[in-house]
């Protein structure tokens, strides 16, 4: 069975997401070049869902994608910004289990990275990008609103684990606004935490 993959296609980047594996999401050059982001970067998702506990499928990156979204500014700056029709769906038990563990296996993936890599990292050309420590922080910090779109106002991650847990209908129904699908926020808290943690990575080489 193919991988379903949505994309957010802007004016300078595309956004490639698997539907159904939290965190699997890579940004490139269009259409194409963010389809080969997505199966660069497999192998190194891998040992996250394993440590989550999920099978890894054989010929899991032969694509179907199921949408094609209008990107925006978010999208050419580098961010997954929208759901897809997909999330839409309700959740089982299981479903909100597997969700779940992801979420906190990318966490322990930015765990395990941040405490062996160097408190400085490598800079660019221009000696511009972020420390370890200041990575990590901003992270945390962006929790803190991600997890008020589904009306956890504390930047809690066991409070949050706990609701995504307990969570069937598509979306919050106690949260304020225009809550975010609980599909969507998984995808989009254990993206940016793996896509931190893959930068410590790269800029401790």
């Amino acid at each position: 069975m193919p991988t379903r993959v949505y994309l957010e296609i802007g004016k300078t980047k595309a956004f490639a997401c698997t539907v159904e594996w939290p965190g699997w999401c890579r940004s490139g050059k269009g259409e194409q070049g963010a389809l080969d982001a997505l199966v660069d970067y497999a192998e190194r998702y891998r040992p996250v869902v394993e440590a989550a506990g999920v099978r890894w499928p054989t010929n899991v990156t032969r694509f179907e994608v199921t949408e094609r979204l209008p990107g925006g500014g978010a999208t050419d700056f580098g961010a997954l910004s929208k759901p897809c029709l997909l999330d839409a769906r309700a959740l089982s038990a299981a479903d909100s289990r597997r969700l779940a563990a992801i979420v906190e296996a990318s966490w322990a993936t930015l765990d395990r990275v941040a405490g062996s890599a160097s408190p400085v990292l490598r800079k660019g050309p221009r000696g511009g990008g972020r420390d370890r420590d200041e990575i990590v922080a901003h992270v945390v910090d962006a929790e803190r609103s991600y997890f008020r779109k589904v009306g956890i106002r504390t930047g809690d991650r066991s409070e949050f684990i706990d609701a995504l847990r307990r969570a069937r209908n598509p979306v919050p129904v106690d949260a304020p606004g225009k809550p975010w699908p609980w599909r969507y926020i998984a995808r989009r808290v254990a993206w940016h935490v793996l896509d931190h943690a893959w930068e410590i990575e790269d800029k401790s080489e």
